[in-house]
C-alpha cells in the first residue's frame, strides 16, 4: 500500500471514531455528574460536560494502532518509529494528567511537574530540540545541553498555550485542527511520514470534535482534550520539522502555533507586570478582549481561525511548496475580510 494511503486512512479514522464516541462520552458525563459550572470567568450559561477530550484522544491513538497493525509503520526508519512512538507515549501521559485534572482538579503546580517529568521522559526517548536559528541569518544554533531544557519547556508549552484558548466553543479545537492540517502537509512534503501520520490522525480527530464542539457547543474537550493535543501539535513538530538542519523548517513550528504562542505569551506577561501569577485565570485572552469589544462569539472564534490559517499559509510558502504564495496570498485576503467583520462589528453601537 502507498505510504500516503495511510496517513489519509489515519485521518479518516480518527475522524470517524471521534464523530461516534462523542455522543457516548458526553452521555456518560452527563450520568457521572462531570460538568463545566459556569462562572464570572466563562462563557457559556449551563453545565456542559468537559471529557470530550477522551474522544478525540481515542480517535487519535486507534487510528494510529489501526494504521500499525495494517503495516503503516513498517517502511519507517529505525530512528524514525521510535521517535513517533515516543510522541504517542507523550500525548498518552499529558491527556492522563489532563485528565485527572478534569475529574480531580489538580493544583497548577502538580500539573506543571507532571508535565515536565512526562517531557523530560520524551526527550529521553529521542523527541529532541537539537537545533535552534539565528534571526537574520542562515545559521544554526547545536543546542548541546541546553536540548533538554528548551525541549522541555516547548513540551510543556504548547500544551498550556491550547488549553488558555479553550475558552470558546470550538476554538482550540478549530485552532488546532488547522494547525495540525498545515502540518500535515508540511511533513509531507519535506519527506517526514512518521511526524505526518500522527498529524494525520491528529487533524482527523480535532476536525471530526468540531461536530459537536462549535458554537452552539454540546460538549467541551476538557483539559485533557487541550493538553493531548497541545503536545502532540508540539511533538510532530519537533520530529517532522525541528529535526531538520535547514533553517526554515526549524522555524515552521513557531510559525505554524504562532497564535497560541503569542497569546499565551501576551497573557503571562500582563499578568507578571500587574504583580499577579502567571497561573492566575482572567480575562487577558485575545478571545476575551475581543468579545469585549462587541464581537459575537461565533465571529471571534471565525476571526482567530482566519489568523490561525494565515500564519499557516505563511509557513507553506516558507517551506517551499508550490504554489504557497498563491495559499498565502488568498489566506491574506480570507483574514482581512473577517477582519472587515470584526471592525464593523466594533463600530455598532452598543
Amino acid at each position: 500500500m502507498p505510504l500516503h494511503l495511510y496517513h489519509l486512512i489515519a485521518f479518516l479514522i480518527s475522524a470517524i471514531v471521534v464523530l461516534w464516541s462523542t455522543p457516548v462520552v458526553k452521555t456518560i458525563g452527563l450520568k457521572s455528574g462531570h460538568v463545566d459550572r459556569p462562572n464570572e470567568r466563562k462563557v457559556h450559561r449551563e453545565p456542559m460536560v468537559r471529557l470530550g477530550g477522551v474522544s478525540i484522544f481515542i480517535g487519535t491513538v486507534s487510528a494510529l494502532i489501526i494504521v500499525y497493525f495494517l503495516g503503516g509503520f513498517n517502511n519507517l526508519p529505525l530512528q524514525e518509529q521510535g521517535s513517533l512512538w515516543g510522541v504517542i507515549l507523550g500525548g498518552i501521559g499529558f491527556f492522563a494528567i489532563g485528565l485527572a485534572d478534569d475529574l480531580f482538579n489538580l493544583s497548577p503546580i502538580l500539573r506543571l511537574f507532571m508535565q515536565v517529568a512526562v517531557s523530560a521522559f520524551v526527550w529521553y526517548m529521542g523527541v529532541r530540540i537539537e537545533f535552534l536559528s539565528i534571526p537574520f541569518d542562515n545559521g544554526l544554533v547545536h543546542m548541546g545541553w541546553l536540548s533538554l531544557p528548551i525541549t522541555v519547556l516547548w513540551l510543556t508549552g504548547m500544551p498550556n498555550a491550547i488549553n488558555w484558548i479553550d475558552g470558546l466553543d470550538g476554538l482550540a479545537a478549530g485552532v488546532s485542527g488547522i494547525a495540525a492540517v498545515v502540518m500535515l502537509i508540511v511533513t509531507l512534503f519535506m519527506d517526514q511520514p512518521a511526524a505526518a501520520l500522527i498529524a494525520a490522525a491528529l487533524a482527523g480527530g480535532a476536525l471530526g470534535f468540531l461536530r459537536y464542539n462549535f458554537n452552539p457547543a454540546q460538549i467541551f474537550m476538557g483539559d485533557g482534550g487541550a493538553y493531548f493535543m497541545g503536545f502532540t501539535l508540539a511533538g510532530v513538530g519537533t520530529i517532522g520539522l525541528v529535526k531538520s538542519t535547514a533553517v526554515t523548517a526549524v522555524l515552521l513550528p513557531y510559525l505554524i502555533l504562532a497564535v497560541p504562542i503569542l497569546d499565551m505569551s501576551a497573557v503571562i506577561i500582563a499578568r507578571l507586570r500587574h504583580g499577579k501569577s502567571p497561573f492566575l485565570a482572567d480575562k487577558r485572552h485575545l478571545h476575551h478582549r475581543l468579545l469585549e469589544a462587541g464581537i459575537p462569539q461565533r465571529l471571534t472564534v471565525l476571526f482567530i481561525y482566519a489568523l490561525t490559517l494565515w500564519v499557516g499559509s505563511l509557513a507553506l510558502a516558507f517551506s517551499g511548496i508550490p504554489s504557497g504564495a498563491a495559499y498565502a496570498t488568498g489566506a491574506t485576503l480570507l483574514l482581512a475580510y473577517a477582519g472587515w467583520q470584526v471592525w464593523r462589528k466594533t463600530r455598532v453601537p452598543r
